[in-house]
């Protein structure tokens, strides 16, 4: 049986999360209606003529965004009370969680640069603490390359604060009033391409799903991923001033969206199929950046964190019922198994794709829609697509493998039952992608001007999702079959699997010079360095000292005759 600590543990947490949502969901529809936004001061210490405050900003957007962070966080934790009730340390799992949801909140509430730092350093070191929950080497591995890249953008992150010093304002929402410098704009954009895993800080996402199941649904649908893009919305009006800006985050994101879109395709790891298409979703709500849409890109964000944080529970929940197994070619038949969460599960997927009138639809049909109408750069757009119908192919990929397929399996598995922990988080992130696009979108109003395309601009998105899913069904043995496609491309398909071989470069390289070194430096170490340093002179010190004493030994009857003659002189000598 679950032990009642954890089990109030993870409940009390979960009621009070969910509480949070629903307290502030009305209150943050007021401000968006009436647009509003209150800058609060939180006087900490005030020593006569000094104070030190915090400053809080309560804008619609933001508290929205809060409101989605808290409810799938409060799903999160009721699908933990199942999936971490037997973990040992299932009680510091639930502090590490609720810190991580701190954190985030107060990335969102607090404007300025410098406090700022409280929540974007927090998120970075919770992560690494959850990434190496399992403490194994994979998990270690996997935290180190985590941690080492969020650090990047930390340092690019105390940068900003230091050339923002000229201006003697950190304040976010007018920083661009008092003057700024475009380094600080390039060092916030590099910070954020770190957190939100773009090109070529990609490698540590996929690695980072070592960390438990309920950590993915969170960590890499509403909260870490999205920090970065979060911080490019509010710093928008400063970061739009820059020329070049806007064309190298267009170039970035569509470069990003069309790698992780492919590279899912050849992937065989479930986590990592949906990790993927996170990086992927990443791209388009950068490229909604790119072009001038700040709003729309948030409103993704918020619509991605609904059906992605689904996508991973329903994983999680046949990770957890099959016997903690996540490798797609021995999964299949889940359809009749785990009726209800396959159902969810292919309802996330598709509305991953964009299909009319799901949550995903509503934001990511209007960035693809936008920037058929607004973008020149035939390239990228060209990109864009091809991303946008990869999408749909590893997508139905996934649910014909893993999901309608063959089970291949061992016979001697055990299928679980689901859980009623289960079934009510899955139910609740369902309902949120399905209208959650929807009533968002009606909350928020216009997020951009008017657009007129013809019929068949129109449908370039839903024809290139289409011909993406049929390409799905037709090539859906790749690289899991024996005949599979990729296996006859072996170097096409490792640039895939090590995406564009950012993996190796980033690490394995490393690693590998790294080894090299150490054995040269063994070489040296244990070669001249000991003939001349310490070692060599202790060698030559006994030697010497030796061979003096072997003189010394032989020569001392000699010596005691000499002296032994010069005294009989002396005496000689005085007689």
């Amino acid at each position: 049986m679950v032990s009642m600590l954890v089990y109030n543990c993870f409940y009390v947490s979960y009621v009070f999360l969910m509480g949070l949502s629903l307290i502030l969901l009305p209150i943050s529809v007021s401000f968006l209606w009436q647009n509003k936004i209150a800058i609060i001061y939180w006087s900490i210490l005030s020593l006569n003529s000094s104070s030190i405050d915090i400053p809080l900003i309560l804008d619609g957007p933001g508290m929205m965004t809060s409101v989605v962070v808290l409810f799938i966080s409060s799903n999160v934790m009721r699908f933990s009370l199942t999936y971490m009730a037997y973990d040992y340390f299932s009680t510091r799992f639930n502090v590490l969680v609720l810190l991580f949801v701190l954190s985030m909140n107060l990335l969102i509430y607090i404007p300025s640069l410098v406090i700022l730092l409280l929540g974007w350093d927090g998120l970075g070191l919770v992560s690494f603490l959850l990434v190496i929950y399992y403490q194994n080497a994979k998990s270690l591995s996997a935290g180190m390359i985590t941690v080492l890249a969020n650090r990047i953008g930390d340092a690019m992150l105390l940068l900003a604060i230091g050339w923002s010093l000229n201006s003697n304002n950190w304040m976010i929402m007018n920083m661009w009033e008092s003057g700024f410098s475009v380094m600080v704009v390039m060092s916030v954009m590099v910070a954020a391409m770190t957190k939100s895993a773009q090109m070529p800080f990609s490698s540590w996402l996929p690695a980072a799903m070592a960390a438990p199941t309920p950590v993915s649904a969170l960590v890499h649908s509403s909260t870490l991923v999205t920090a970065g893009v979060f911080l490019l919305v509010r710093f928008y009006s400063l970061a739009s001033s820059v020329k070049l800006f806007e064309q190298v985050l267009l170039v970035i994101a569509c470069t990003t969206m069309f790698m992780a879109a492919f590279s899912a395709l050849v992937e065989c790891d479930l986590k990592k199929i949906i990790a993927l298409s996170t990086l992927s979703q990443l791209g388009v709500m950068m490229t909604s950046l790119a072009i001038g849409l700040p709003m729309l890109a948030l409103f993704h964000l918020m619509t991605h964190a609904l059906f992605k944080a689904l996508l991973f529970i329903c994983a999680g929940s046949m990770i957890f019922l099959h016997g903690h197994n996540q490798d797609l070619r021995l999964v299949g038949g889940l359809i009749s198994q785990l009726p209800l969460t396959v159902s969810c599960f292919m309802i996330g997927s598709v509305s991953l794709c964009g299909l009319p009138f799901l949550a995903g639809f509503y934001s990511k049909d209007l960035i693809l829609e936008l920037m058929l109408g607004g973008v020149s750069n035939f390239i990228m757009m060209v990109m864009v697509m091809l991303a946008t119908g990869g999408t749909a192919l590893y997508s139905m990929r996934l649910a014909v493998l893993g999901v309608m397929g063959v089970a291949h399996g061992s016979p001697f598995n055990n299928l679980m039952n689901e859980d009623v922990n289960i079934i009510v988080p899955t139910i609740n992130l369902t309902m949120g992608a399905i209208v959650g696009g929807a009533m968002i979108s009606w909350v928020i109003g216009p997020l951009s001007e008017e657009i007129f395309l013809n019929s068949v601009v129109k449908l370039i998105p839903f024809i290139v999702t289409l011909i993406g899913g049929i390409f799905g069904l037709i090539l859906v043995d790749m690289s899991v079959t024996s005949n599979s496609i990729m296996k006859k491309m072996p170097l096409i398909h490792e640039f895939l699997c090590s995406m564009w071989f950012l993996t190796p470069i980033s690490t394995q390289m490393m690693l590998e010079n790294l080894k090299s070194m150490n054995l040269y430096l063994s070489v040296l170490d244990h070669g001249w360095l000991e003939s001349f340093g310490p070692q060599g002179a202790h060698s030559s010190l006994i030697y010497f000292s030796q061979s003096i004493q072997g003189v010394q030994s032989k020569m001392i009857n000699i010596m005691l005759s000499m002296v032994g003659l010069f005294m009989v002189v002396l005496i000689l000598v005085n007689y």
